[in-house]
């Protein structure tokens, strides 16, 4: 469960935010269920000293296999890059049966705290899991590699997955289809329509009442919780192997 709000009540905007509560009506729906939540709360990355993810640096662009899963550009030492929470984050999509990102509309996008691990995360789209092949970041081995045949590995593959994504004037549909394009592309698989929300909450109304807007709207609330309960019963049905006909492997034509 992915909470994509950088605002919290433990920094300058003081309160907590609407993605923070939309977020822990999926976690409350997902224990309701016998569901094990691993609540990812992205706001800790502008209230916690110390904790940062550091940007991708696009390896991916130069070879793919110059691109480590997980990620090894970081610790770098002599630029004070260090202490990536990506470090972490990687173990904990990877124990992951399912996920759940809920997420505000920041200028048509998602916000930068989520966007810095999206990025962070292209390694497991096809990333190299052998450091060694490539002895570090040796551009031209790597290169070799892929002109060799690289097979593109899908390292988060059949993972199920839930969006909420809302807003307050536009954008919202370009976000979730942003993220809905970007998990589907890497392999993971979607809990169904009632599992990709996006809404408006105040549409056009103050701010500073945005809050009391999403208590009036018990509509949002409920369709929530149907993509905690859409992911529920899609990832129990993955596990017990009801949808390997539906979601079987096809040979892509173009890999990458």
């Amino acid at each position: 469960m992915i909470c994509g709000s950088p605002r919290n009540d433990g920094t300058c905007p003081g309160e907590i935010s609407k993605t923070f509560r939309l977020a822990n009506l999926v976690k409350g729906e997902l224990a309701d269920a016998q569901v094990e939540v691993d609540f990812l709360d992205l706001s800790l990355l502008t209230s916690e000293y110390g904790r940062k993810i550091h940007p991708c640096k696009g390896c991916v662009a130069t070879a793919m296999p110059l691109c480590h899963w997980p990620c090894s550009c970081y610790p770098n030492h002599a630029l004070d890059q260090i202490h990536d929470w990506m470090n972490e984050l990687y173990e904990r999509w990877v124990a992951a049966h399912a996920i759940v990102i809920v997420t505000p509309t920041h200028w048509y996008s998602t916000s930068s705290a989520l966007k810095l691990m999206i990025d962070r995360l292209v390694c497991a789209d096809g990333g190299n899991p052998d450091p060694t092949s490539t002895h570090g970041k040796k551009p031209e081995e790597a290169k070799a590699l892929e002109l060799k045949g690289w097979g593109y590995p899908k390292h988060l593959a059949r993972r199920v997955y839930g969006l909420v994504v809302h807003g307050d004037v536009a954008g919202i549909e370009g976000s979730r289809r942003a993220l809905s394009d970007w998990l589907d592309w890497m392999g993971l698989i979607d809990a169904g329509s009632q599992a990709r929300l996006d809404r408006f909450i105040g549409y056009y109304e103050p701010y500073a009442t945005s809050h009391d807007a999403l208590d009036r709207d018990e509509a949002v609330q409920e369709e929530t919780r149907n993509v905690a309960r859409a992911v529920a019963q899609a990832t129990a049905a993955l596990r017990a192997g009801e949808l390997d006909d539906a979601i079987a492997a096809r040979p892509a034509p173009r890999p990458k």
